[in-house]
């Protein structure tokens, strides 16, 4: 199973949210460069790098720091976060994302969605399902939809979608685990490289999740916070 430590960024900086609420902003580090460094140097290989300015606004806003990170590092980037035209993913790509994930696009507008699969390849096109209550929720989890999550997924797999970074909303950032039982399902229903993110709080919870067929698994505030140190994700590695 990948590890996957993530960056989210506002305004150029390292920051982590609540349930994705905006007013809970916390900043860890003026630089994001530093951070991604320092998960290089203990073993990291993967980054999940979340333009939080970029979701607000639905267009690509911090791609400067992705291109310091891509140029000054080694890590494999996913970039995300307000993508929703091909000139977005042009610069994603240009600045040296890896892969891309695409959520509030999927929900708004599949046929453009679809095309980036087909045009850019399924192995560099992530399927986004953020969901709250196993409903899909949009553009930096300010918006709601009656999608349900599992369908969403199943749906997209149809057309040809290979990963898929799937988010439970009320775990994100608890520290209290993550959606076991939720992931099980997606696992044994489908065939997608399915990458847990939300609630992961200590290496047991990465256990569990690479035990029931996650591909890949995403740490944010349980690293920024003390709870999960690089030198054990560098034993894990």
């Amino acid at each position: 199973m990948r590890l996957i430590p993530a960056i989210d960024i506002i305004d150029g900086k390292c920051v982590r949210l609540t349930k994705g609420d905006y007013n809970t902003k916390k900043i860890y580090n003026e630089n994001p460069l530093e951070v991604a460094k320092e998960f290089e140097a203990n073993g990291i290989e993967f980054l999940h790098l979340v333009d939080l300015d970029g979701a607000k606004s639905s267009q690509i806003v911090n791609y400067k720091v992705l291109e310091r990170i891509a140029t000054q590092t080694n890590l494999k980037v996913d970039f995300g976060g307000g993508l929703k035209s091909y000139n977005d993913l042009k610069i994603a790509f240009e600045c040296g994302a890896n892969q891309i994930t695409g959520g509030s696009i999927a929900v708004k507008n599949r046929v453009i969605f679809e095309s980036w699969v087909t045009h850019f390849g399924a192995d560099k096109i992530i399927l986004g399902a953020d969901c709250l209550n196993r409903k899909i929720a949009t553009d930096g989890w300010l918006e709601g939809s009656e999608l349900e999550v599992l369908d969403f997924i199943s749906g997209y797999e149809k057309k040809g979608v290979k990963y898929v970074i799937c988010t439970d909303i009320s775990k994100d950032g608890m520290l209290q685990g993550p959606s076991v039982e939720l992931y099980k399902e997606i696992s044994q229903s489908t065939n997608v490289n399915l990458i847990a993110s939300g609630g992961v709080t200590n290496i047991q919870d990465l256990i569990l999740l690479n035990k029931i067929g996650c591909e890949g698994a995403i740490i944010g505030k349980a690293i920024y916070e003390g709870n999960i140190s690089l030198k054990d994700l560098q034993k894990l590695c």
